[in-house]
């Protein structure tokens, strides 16, 4: 991975095409660089990524339809669209879909680190455990089920 390279990503296009299906969510590519990484994500109603840490990258998610359900650092919030979440490395975090209608956004994180890498390793995965596993491995962190009150 190198620099960011210049460009438009078009509306409804992965850059490169690429496209993960992540335990339930779609997850496309916006642009992807040493310095960042950003995709857009799909979530149907009923889904959600589980309380986890990023050690080394800060996140942010814009909201662009739907509304999400946040855990960050211990608080439930709720964020709809125009809204912007920032998650700073260290901060434990998950947000969820728990609306009747799906939810999409768009994803980035700073530095890029192994997550291009760790989409590519879930990709069609359906066991969570071992979902958590590989994770670990690329530098996220889950936190141990029932760690965290109505997650």
């Amino acid at each position: 991975m190198g620099p960011l390279p210049k460009g438009i990503t078009l509306a409804g296009e992965g850059m490169r095409s690429k496209v993960w299906n992540v335990l339930g969510h779609t997850y496309s590519m916006k642009a992807s660089s040493e310095s960042s990484f950003a995709f857009e994500t799909y979530d149907p109603p009923g889904t959600g990524v589980p309380p986890h840490v990023h050690p080394t990258q800060d996140e942010h998610i814009y909201v662009l339809d739907g509304v999400f359900t946040l855990y960050l650092d211990g608080q439930w919030e709720t964020a709809g669209p125009g809204d912007t979440v920032r998650m700073p490395k260290g901060l434990p975090h998950a947000y969820y879909n728990r609306s009747e209608a799906p939810t999409r956004a768009l994803f980035w994180v700073s530095p890029a680190g192994r997550l291009a890498e760790l989409f590519d390793r879930l990709h069609d995965l359906d066991d969570l455990e071992e979902a958590v596993r590989r994770s670990a491995e690329c530098d996220v962190n889950f936190l141990p089920p029932g760690s965290v009150d109505g997650a």
